[in-house]
């Protein structure tokens, strides 16, 4: 059992608004998650050990459900596409309360971890969600700190992830039930209604959007590699066309498989 209660060291939610009544792990070891995931009954252990879960009605993004909070410190370098829609501060102040009220009720799962493999470039991150196995995808997608590096994470951009909290798209004016929010300026994304982990990674990957251009460096999405002379090679293309299969060549050496940063410094790859 001692492997199982390994939590890690205390962390202080205050300073993001929730005064959790429950017990909070921060930096949970696998072993913890993959035990709670299972006493909840949230997953199954498969054959060679992987954790399934079943995401529920969503297999997949919502982008119909994504919104920008329409805010000062972003309006003028932030265009709404794509289905992106527009939120007030009202309304997001109102679903980041619906969150932080479940979240406060419940245990925490705390993840602290950076995006992006340049030092120069990289983002703070902290995943606070009540879902174990939504924590063990956090600690597995972003970059994991050292020891020396947890002891001074300072959290640039917040994830309130609770997937069971539903909006009221009348009341909270989405579009459903479910709601993926970006305010840019205080780096802060809400999660709620789905159970899909990826949005946990695209929201961290459109704030980087935001952020490193302003660095001047070019977000991609796309898969590289490099041979060993370090040319490198870029592989663009829509999810599902193909980029993790052809970046994964003998010869070369891979970068990664998905969300990229393109400066000064070179390609680096925004994951874990």
């Amino acid at each position: 059992m001692a492997i199982i209660e390994d939590v890690g060291q205390d962390v202080e939610l205050s300073a993001h608004g929730i005064a959790s009544t429950g017990r909070v792990y921060r930096q949970p070891t696998t072993a913890l998650l993959y035990m709670h995931a299972l006493e909840r009954g949230d997953g199954q252990l498969a054959e060679g050990g992987p954790l399934v879960v079943d995401t529920g009605a969503h297999t997949g993004r919502s982008p119909n459900d994504k919104f920008v909070v329409r805010e000062r410190g972003s309006e003028d370098r932030i265009w709404g596409c794509n289905g992106i829609q527009d939120l007030d501060e009202d309304h997001f102040e109102g679903l980041r309360e619906k969150v932080v009220s479940t979240l406060e009720r419940s245990d925490l799962y705390v993840v602290d971890a950076f995006a992006g493999a340049d030092p120069a470039h990289r983002l703070a991150v902290r995943v606070v969600t009540d879902s174990p196995w939504h924590a063990l995808f956090a600690k597995t997608l972003f970059i994991e700190p050292t020891e020396e590096e947890l002891a001074d994470h300072d959290p640039e951009a917040l994830v309130l992830h609770a997937p069971g909290v539903e909006a009221d798209p009348v009341a909270d004016r989405t579009r459903s039930s479910t709601f993926v929010v970006l305010h840019p300026t205080r780096a802060e994304i809400l999660i709620g209604g789905t159970y899909y982990a990826g949005e946990i990674k695209k929201s961290i990957f459109t704030l980087m959007n935001d952020r490193l251009p302003q660095d001047d460096v070019l977000p991609m999405h796309c898969s590289a590699n490099v041979d060993d002379d370090g040319r490198v090679a870029i592989f663009f293309g829509l999810s599902g066309t193909g980029k993790t299969t052809l970046s994964a060549d003998p010869e070369r050496h891979l970068i990664g498989d998905d969300e990229h940063g393109w400066g000064d410094s070179g390609v680096v790859n925004i994951e874990g």
